[in-house]
């Protein structure tokens, strides 16, 4: 019970530490294998060209690529997402260009690649699976979009048991509002998810 006690009030103080002082950098080494990075449906629809554009989509873009590039150099976990809908469906439709994840962060032959068709990237898929036979238990999330897949995914994520960390900026909606909202709620008491700029994921 004493052991509880001290572990709940170190919490505390932890959580008022960080909104007292505003700190927000997260620290990571490559000793570190409890961790992944999750990169959810950044997808051609969602650029230029595409059925379904999205506010910002370039910029969040070169902020995943920016640090996948930095978990490859490292040998760190990487997870794909790619969301895949039924034909009619107005976007990400079976054997199109738009469903094809963005060139410039397709998966390599060792990182997994979880297809699915629903909002949640744990939902129908094996993703719980993988993480828990990695003994994964903190995710880095980053995506596409803020307010639908990478919302739904974080707040499942932290109901099973992870601890989650949003990289804002690398991040992208329909418009900026949307994007915001999301990030409120995902800081929440209930979710507490951890937001970060991508220059503030330390390594």
């Amino acid at each position: 019970m004493k052991k509880l006690r001290f572990m709940v009030m170190a919490l505390i103080l932890v959580s008022l530490v960080f909104h007292v002082t505003g700190c927000k950098t997260a620290r990571v080494s490559k000793n570190d294998v409890n961790f992944a990075l999750i990169i959810i449906d950044i997808q051609n629809d969602y650029f230029d060209g595409g059925r379904f554009t999205l506010h910002n989509s370039l910029g969040a873009l070169n902020n995943t690529e920016s640090i996948l590039r930095q978990f490859r150099d490292r040998g760190l976990p990487v997870i794909h997402v790619q969301h895949i809908n039924p034909r009619g469906a107005g976007f990400f439709e079976p054997g199109t260009w738009g469903v094809e994840i963005h060139e410039r962060v397709k998966p390599l032959e060792n990182e997994a690649l979880i297809v699915k068709h629903q909002i949640s990237s744990f939902a129908g898929t094996e993703l719980e699976k993988i993480l828990k036979d990695k003994d994964i238990n903190r995710l880095i999330i980053c995506g596409m979009q803020s307010n639908v897949c990478v919302e739904a995914t974080a707040k499942d994520a932290v109901l099973l048991g992870f601890q989650v960390i949003i990289l804002e900026d690398a991040c992208a909606a329909l418009t900026t509002d949307a994007h915001d909202g999301a990030m409120e709620r995902l800081q929440t008491d209930f979710f507490r998810a951890t937001i970060l700029n991508t220059n503030e994921f330390v390594f």
